[in-house]
């Protein structure tokens, strides 16, 4: 397969496929049958959470093409992610066996801290409140991360990361952490190619990895005067030269510089297409003048933002900007 040349080293020493398919938005009724055509295609990556509300979906899938003998366990590269609201160190543990349970799995190959910020229980999405929302410290953080670890010793997770994390706070957890996270999963797309926290984590031994690559344009709360990836004519003129689409070329873009990226569908012919993308070749000045779209533009912004602060100290943009690699 041609996905194979981007597969990753994780600083566990395991690989991971460097593409595979994001499942974040994929409503129910649709998720199962796009994670069993993507397996049935080729993907051997699949990206999950609990806050998707669609695991147990996904485990039925998974169960079927492992009986189906399609894939065995040992094939797929399954990651979720610990939600906001079970960062407590009492919370950690049940909250990964409700995951395996839904998936129908012993093991994850990587779990995830979804968002540095934890949430009070019983939190509505949709309604967060300021006062439901738990600040980041060192001192949470170290009981959090105590916790990844051991599901690390437990040998219910292969490996641990975070996802949503600045250098600001991936440095706030190194400070006690036994076992470095292995990835941060962060939002990166040619508008937003986050180039200093990509050269952080590769300083670290953390790979980088891009969700929502092609914009997301179907993202909660999306305003209209946001810029639109899929209209950018650099992306457009590359994709022509190539014939491709500037979907696959958002895809390429981010495997060609080593970041693993995970694209989000329920579509056949989307799970194929995307595929497709492990095969482009893209030249050193195709690379050039995507790198020069970028507009350090972050789509996904305003979550757990609360209302008294800015989106700029949520996200640290300050100390991140004087953080000397």
């Amino acid at each position: 397969m041609a996905q194979e040349q981007w597969q990753i080293t994780l600083n566990t020493g395991a690989k991971m496929p460097g593409f595979g398919l994001g499942t974040w938005l994929s409503p129910k009724g649709a998720v199962g049958a796009a994670v069993e055509e993507a397996v049935r295609a080729g993907y051997r990556h699949i990206d999950c959470a609990h806050i998707y509300g669609n695991e147990a979906e996904i485990g039925v899938a998974l169960a079927k093409v492992f009986k189906e003998g399609i894939v065995k366990r040992e094939d797929l590269f399954i990651t979720s992610k610990l939600w906001n609201d079970s960062h407590a160190v009492e919370d950690v543990l049940p909250a990964c066996q409700v995951t395996l349970k839904n998936l129908g799995i012993d093991y994850l190959d990587l779990y995830l801290i979804h968002w540095p910020r934890g949430l009070a229980k019983g939190t509505v999405l949709s309604q967060i409140k300021d006062e439901q929302v738990i600040d980041y410290t060192e001192e949470r953080i170290k009981g959090t991360w105590g916790e990844m670890e051991g599901l690390v010793a437990k040998g219910l997770v292969k490996a641990i990361g975070i996802s949503n994390f600045t250098i600001t706070k991936t440095e706030t957890l190194l400070k006690n952490a036994k076992i470095a996270p292995a990835v941060n999963q962060v939002e990166s797309h040619p508008y937003f190619q986050q180039i200093k926290l990509k050269q952080y984590c590769d300083k670290m031994g953390i790979i980088m990895e891009s969700y929502s690559p092609l914009g997301n344009p179907k993202r909660p709360s999306c305003p209209s005067e946001d810029p639109v990836i899929m209209d950018e004519p650099v992306l457009k003129e590359i994709a022509e030269e190539l014939n491709a689409t500037v979907a696959q070329i958002c895809i390429a873009f981010q495997l060609h510089r080593g970041v693993p990226v995970i694209p989000k569908t329920v579509t056949k012919e989307r799970i194929h297409e995307n595929l497709a993308a492990t095969s482009l070749q893209l030249s050193p000045k195709n690379m050039q003048n995507i790198r020069a779209v970028d507009r350090n533009f972050r789509l996904l912004r305003n979550f757990m933002v609360r209302s008294f602060e800015t989106v700029e100290q949520f996200w640290d943009v300050k100390s991140d900007e004087t953080y000397k690699l």
